[in-house]
């Protein structure tokens, strides 16, 4: 008997229904949603990056099955989609946004488009349910306009348990190993937390300072002086005091060695089971996601801690009342010691979009590298001559060695009105050897470069 897919065992786990339809929704960094009217720090965004960002939506094709749908910006190239049928990969059916802004998210131009909002208020009358990368009050409204309910707990609470505050605070209740520091809720908790800081920056630690909602390398402070931790300590203060409240939401912490990032995902059901999807080594730098590489090399013991900590993680948010899929971040010391909570994603996360890839296209004993390639433009590029270019890297059966393009919407969503502009080229390269990996990422790097430019495919 075939184990069932990551597909139906997130419609049982939230619907009971393992052919339940469901309308995906890809809302990425909806973080940002929740950390309106939040305490934070300063940080830089950009009209391009917000764009690109937001047409990360195109993943969540990877999520549905043939009696599924998925609400998209704009139309998937259409011979992208050949590209991926042609591969076995089952896809669900598309809605497209009439007149799409790139500086919203998907859900945001939903909610102007009257006739998708028809759209989706039938799939709800026929019993569709729908599933956001993550719940804030925009997806809350897009179901009461449309009746069509949500798979997921409310945002409230999506909010509550995708906190920082909330990861810290839980891992020391269970008694977690975790880096030295404090969660802070109020301006005295903020306080304390900054004089015992102090005390180990006096004595030659760094300390980070995270925004409860910070996402892809935003609200971060690295602090290397007492002097730079008291210039925020009083800038939090004074943000505070303006709004009128004493209430805030940071973790501080020291930075220590690590050896290799790790992420894990399990998916807690309404019926109170955990289930555990994989474990993969995150690649990140400056605290920014990069990609995944797995399997990871594990020991069984560094295996074993992980998936215990999954499950009490779990055991923990579903007595909170959430139900759905739960990414972890976590780290190895140099020595090889789990650091297994970092911090906890109770929202779909990138690795949660390669599942069903790595299900239909790999073989057992095959390895797998998951990562982005920055591009410059100076006009459009089609898939076809994407293709063309990528010809003799690309993927072309399941159980082969190459690349599988998992995005092309982000490839052309830096487009302005004139001169060149940024994309990136999601893949998911597929070998049966690390080695072989990293001959192909040098491939693809070194095709994309010599066919667009030096600029684009730079690591």
């Amino acid at each position: 008997m075939n184990r069932p897919g990551f597909n139906e065992r997130l419609k049982r786990a939230l619907t009971g229904d393992r052919s339940a339809p469901l309308v995906f929704l890809g809302n990425f960094e909806v973080e940002e949603q929740w950390a309106r009217g939040e305490s934070g720090l300063p940080r830089v965004t950009s009209r391009v990056n917000t764009a690109v960002v937001n047409r990360m939506d195109e993943f969540a094709l990877l999520l549905g099955a043939a009696d599924d749908h998925v609400v998209l910006k704009t139309e998937p190239d259409p011979a992208y989609l050949r590209y991926l049928t042609d591969l076995g990969v089952e896809l669900p059916t598309v809605h497209v946004i009439g007149e799409q802004d790139p500086g919203n998210t998907v859900t945001e131009d939903a909610l102007a488009d009257g006739r998708l909002l028809g759209v989706l208020a039938d799939l709800g009358a026929a019993g569709a349910l729908m599933l956001p990368h993550g719940v804030s009050g925009a997806e809350e409204e897009l179901s009461e306009k449309t009746g069509l309910a949500l798979a997921a707990p409310p945002a409230a609470l999506c909010k509550s348990v995708n906190s920082k505050v909330y990861s810290r605070r839980v891992a020391d209740a269970l008694g977690l190993r975790q880096p030295r520091g404090w969660a802070c809720s109020t301006l005295a908790e903020f306080a304390a937390a900054v004089d015992a800081a102090t005390e180990i920056l006096a004595a030659g630690a760094v300390v980070l300072v995270k925004e409860a909602f910070g996402v892809s390398g935003k609200g971060i402070s690295t602090i290397e002086s007492p002097d730079r931790l008291r210039r925020l300590h009083r800038m939090v203060v004074s943000r505070a005091e303006r709004a009128g409240t004493d209430r805030v939401a940071f973790v501080i912490e020291e930075r220590v060695a690590k050896r290799v990032d790790l992420n894990y995902q399990f998916t807690v059901s309404r019926e109170r089971e955990v289930h555990i999807d994989f474990v993969k080594e995150a690649l990140t730098r400056n605290g920014v996601h990069m990609g995944h590489r797995f399997p990871p090399d594990l020991s069984p013991a560094q295996v074993d801690e992980i998936h215990t900590t999954a499950r009490l993680l779990g055991e923990q948010l579903s007595a909170d009342g959430y139900a759905g899929v739960v990414g972890v971040d976590a780290m190895l010391d140099p020595s090889g010691g789990v650091y297994p909570v970092i911090e906890i994603n109770a929202r779909n996360n990138m690795s949660t979009y390669q599942v069903r890839l790595q299900e239909q296209l790999m073989r057992d004993g095959q390895f797998a590298l998951a990562r982005h390639y920055p591009l410059t433009l100076h006009e459009p590029l089609a898939y076809q001559t994407a293709a063309r270019l990528l010809d003799d890297v690309l993927l072309t059966s399941p159980g082969g060695a190459g690349l599988v393009i998992n995005n092309f919407a982000t490839v052309n969503a830096g487009r302005g009105a004139e001169g060149p502009f940024p994309g990136r080229l999601y893949g998911m390269l597929i070998g049966d050897s690390p080695e072989e990996l990293t001959a192909l990422d040098t491939a693809v790097t070194d095709v994309l470069a010599a066919g667009l430019g030096r600029e684009s495919g730079d690591r």
